[in-house]
């Protein structure tokens, strides 16, 4: 029987302000950390000891987070329900030597990062966020949230084929942005004026992972404003409903059968092969540091894992209205049709037909709707974090998400209903 839901548009709303706060990993992680701390977890080092009391509690490295609660009586072989998702986005990232110019224009070297649709970076405000790290040993996030870098595109009149031949882009030539003008291009220029804007003292910075960012804010859009246009829906949409998944389930309590988790990795855009990548320790070694702080044992670890299921969440193709030809013809998600499964026999994607039965009792239970995603045979399938998680940790995983057009270009394009039916799966499958 279906639940009353727990979110309705007021969580797309929240999205909305979730998605302009995190031009980041780091800042995504940081955003999710404060909101499970409102819901009462607590920050754990992976340098202390770790106690087996009941409560919600999170870890952060770098741009990943992995939260969990164990309720009031769970046992040592207690099984997870694990949410996954990623906070990595492609985009243009800083060179290590970022001060660059030419022709009396001054510009920041990038490299490109994952897959992005490289012609929706051009004539864009773009600013510059990230992860300072300073000579005391510390990190400062900072964010110019501001129209600071332009990517100026070629006029029409240099290039008079571009609309019959198309637009061919240089990642190396092309895609490097402007940012003032001046013929003197003096290194440490770029990292001088960050420090300056989040105030720290000169020649304090000696590292940064930076990386440019639209500024333009999340938008409804249409005559009824049904949809949503914005960045880094894919994945942060994910992140957002799983951390509001796992603080209501949290409220449960003893009521859980099992122990809600959230797995929010970084890098999952090149490969997740870091440290705070799906193929890193990092899950693996929660879990088991879990188990052991409950005074379990090897065995109790593998009666845990044994019976523990992920969900991978992650944006998936919702049919476009111009480009059919490209779907499989007999599945067709919509946007707002409710959460995606998303199946490929070559394991591209985690999901089998026991998976598919948990998530349909996830969504029976929520009162959600959901749809069947399948590739075209004659187009490659895209894959995820979830073939990863079952394969390193030997759980069964299941992949789901929200279908969405325009996925990894700077501003992508979902429906307003599709994030809080997430978010209401989600809560269902923690809660067990």
């Amino acid at each position: 029987m279906s639940e009353p839901p727990r979110f309705d548009r007021g969580h797309t709303d929240d999205l909305m302000s979730f998605l302009a706060a995190s031009p980041t990993p780091y800042h995504a992680v940081a955003n999710a950390a404060e909101r499970l701390e409102k819901a009462g977890f607590r920050q754990v080092a992976e340098t202390d000891a770790w106690d087996g009391t009941a409560g919600g509690k999170y870890l952060l490295r770098g741009g990943a987070i992995v939260a969990w609660y164990v309720p009031e009586g769970a046992e040592a072989h207690t099984p997870f329900r694990i949410v996954g998702a990623h906070t990595d986005s492609p985009n243009l990232r800083v060179k290590p030597r970022p001060d660059s110019g030419a022709h009396g224009w001054r510009q920041v070297a990038v490299e490109i990062y994952g897959g992005p649709l490289l012609n929706s970076w051009l004539d864009r405000d773009l600013g510059l966020a990230g992860r300072l790290s300073l000579r005391d040993g510390t990190t400062r996030l900072v964010d110019v949230d501001r129209p600071l870098l332009r990517v100026p595109q070629l006029a029409i009149h240099l290039d008079r084929a571009v609309n019959s031949d198309g637009l061919k882009l240089d990642k190396q030539r092309h895609m490097q942005p402007v940012w003032g003008l001046g013929e003197d291009v003096r290194d440490g220029d770029l990292i001088a004026f960050l420090e300056e804007t989040a105030g720290l003292p000169d020649g304090s910075v000696t590292g940064w992972d930076l990386m440019v960012h639209p500024v333009e804010p999340p938008a409804y859009l249409g005559r009824d404003r049904e949809l949503v246009a914005g960045p880094r829906m894919d994945n942060l949409l994910s992140v957002h409903a799983g951390t509001a998944a796992l603080a209501a389930a949290a409220g449960r309590g003893s009521a859980l059968s099992s122990i809600p988790v959230l797995a929010a990795f970084d890098h999952e855009e090149n490969g997740s092969q870091s440290d705070t990548g799906a193929d890193g320790p990092l899950l693996g070694t929660v879990l088991e540091r879990s188990v052991h702080a409950r005074g379990g044992s090897l065995e109790d670890r593998a009666r845990a894992l044994a019976g523990t299921v992920c969900l991978s969440s992650d944006t998936g193709h919702a049919v476009h209205p111009n480009y059919a030809e490209r779907h499989d013809p007999t599945h067709h998600p919509r946007v707002d049709g409710g959460p995606i499964l998303k199946v490929n026999v070559n394991n591209r994607y985690a999901t089998d037909g026991s998976g598919r039965a948990v998530f349909a009792a996830a969504c029976e239970k929520a009162g959600v709707p959901f749809q069947t995603f399948v590739s075209n045979n004659a187009m490659p399938c895209g894959t995820t974090i979830g073939p990863i998680t079952a394969a390193r940790h030997g759980i069964r995983t299941v992949d789901i998400g929200v279908a969405i057009l325009s996925m990894h270009s700077v501003r992508e394009l979902c429906g307003a209903k599709d994030p809080f039916l997430l978010a209401n799966a989600l809560t269902a499958f923690l809660e067990g």
